[in-house]
């Protein structure tokens, strides 16, 4: 059999313009106890908040007017509960962390993600460098 050689070469500028592809760089995010949990396209503190509970609110379907998105969520699906809000009930279907199992976030219809319009990350809850706790992980908490 003949052998096959193959040969490449990598190049790189410091020079060289930024392309739309670097400008739209991914974030990752992490659980607290460091295991990855999301890569989105936009930084979680640009998005929008929910007023109820000061959840990031990221859009996973289209809509008419807002494209949905880009984002890959690493997370084990909870049992759903039901909560008591003053308009009335909300069920949520959360997600945790695969590792310590932490609260990450929930959604308003069964599994799999994505299958409703909207996530969303609980505040305080990923933080985008390994080891390093959010400034707002404790947001909220009675002293």
């Amino acid at each position: 059999m003949p052998k096959v050689v193959s040969r490449s070469a990598v190049s790189a500028s410091t020079d060289a313009h930024p392309t739309a592809s670097s400008a739209a760089a991914l974030r990752v995010y992490y659980c607290l106890c460091g295991e990855f949990i999301l890569v989105i396209d936009k930084s979680l503190s640009s998005l929008p908040r929910r007023q109820t509970d000061n959840a990031i609110i990221v859009r996973s379907q289209d809509s008419n007017d807002q494209k949905a998105r880009v984002f890959k969520l690493n997370a084990k699906y909870a049992d759903p509960i039901l909560l008591e809000r003053k308009d009335g009930h909300e069920r949520q279907y959360r997600f945790n962390c695969p590792r310590c199992t932490l609260l990450i976030g929930y959604q308003h219809t069964p599994p799999p993600a994505k299958s409703s319009p909207f996530i969303y990350i609980l505040s305080g809850a990923l933080t985008q460098m390994q080891g390093q706790l959010p400034q707002d992980a404790f947001d909220g908490e009675n002293n």
